[in-house]
């Protein structure tokens, strides 16, 4: 990679000086139209890092659209894009015409001005659970359409969207390899867990329960062979419980009212030092690579 930086960012650096809110690396990364040229590269974690080498998912294919276009964050390892397009050809094989796909990353990985926490090192992605009635939506449609949640509103089960087709796709996705795990609403991981048989532990250990995923769920692939500065997550599938499947008495405090309706402390902790968030991270915050992964021509 050509390594050319920005005079701001290597003046503020080089003397140690705070760096402007329009400097942060979830502004400098979202500005940028076009990937690092080189290698595909997912460089350090999910929810810190950058990546080289990523390729745009065309907004188009036999079996899919990608959503919000406007967002430019079509953009992932080849791994994660040839991921979405097996998947979406997969979703034929039980009704559904393909995949309405949100948000995958940056084109060099790295931040987000808004939304995301993760979705940094290009192996991570959205798939609506909006089950596609056509293909062929203008640019405009998939800005106005929306998907549809299949959890309802008290968060406790699932709700009339819910279909046995929704199981069968979240059975797809997660029995492919390359899938490290796959997070939607803790109700709908419940709802599968009633009729779970031993010979469904391998894929179901990959769904995980978590908050604000109730009308998509979110692919997050492994580290790619050959990604020596990309770090696996912790803990992997095969730690995550004694039964091996996830459908345990921890799966259900998810829907339990002390989750759910938590109860204020009778004495306020002592308030914490402000941590900062994904979009107010400096390039200080990212692994050093990605000073020249955001500068490279």
């Amino acid at each position: 990679m050509t390594i050319r930086f920005f005079p701001a960012l290597v003046l503020g650096l080089s003397l140690g000086l705070p760096i402007q809110a329009e400097t942060t690396a979830a502004n400098l990364f979202s500005a940028l139209r076009e990937p690092a040229r080189g290698p595909s590269q997912s460089i350090g974690t999910y929810n810190r890092g950058c990546a080289v080498g990523n390729v745009e998912l065309p907004e188009t294919g036999p079996t899919w659209q990608a959503m919000r276009l406007s967002r430019h964050r079509t953009w992932g390892s080849p791994e994660l894009v040839s991921y979405l397009q097996d998947l979406s050809a997969r979703a034929t094989q039980i009704g559904w015409k393909g995949l309405y796909i949100g948000d995958l990353g940056n084109p060099r990985g790295g931040p987000m001005n808004s939304g995301h926490a993760s979705h940094q090192i290009g192996l991570d992605a959205d798939i609506w659970f909006l089950k596609p009635a056509r293909l062929d939506l203008s640019r405009q449609e998939r800005e106005k359409l929306s998907s549809i949640a299949i959890r309802s509103d008290d968060q406790l089960a699932v709700n009339g969207n819910w279909d046995p087709s929704y199981a069968a796709l979240l059975q797809l996705a997660a029995s492919d390899p390359r899938v490290d795990r796959i997070f939607v609403a803790a109700a709908i991981k419940i709802e599968i867990c009633k009729t779970a048989t031993p010979a469904d532990t391998a894929w179901l250990q990959k769904i995980r329960p978590e908050a604000n995923h109730a009308d998509h769920m979110h692919v997050r692939l492994k580290c790619p062979a050959g990604s020596r500065d990309c770090q696996t997550q912790l803990p992997t599938v095969s730690q995550l419980s004694k039964g091996g499947n996830g459908c345990d008495d921890t799966l259900m405090y998810w829907v339990s009212d002390a989750y759910l309706h938590p109860r204020p402390p009778k004495t306020p902790p002592p308030p914490k030092p402000h941590k900062r968030t994904s979009r107010e991270y400096l390039m200080s915050d990212l692994p050093p690579q990605c000073a020249a992964v955001l500068s490279s021509d």
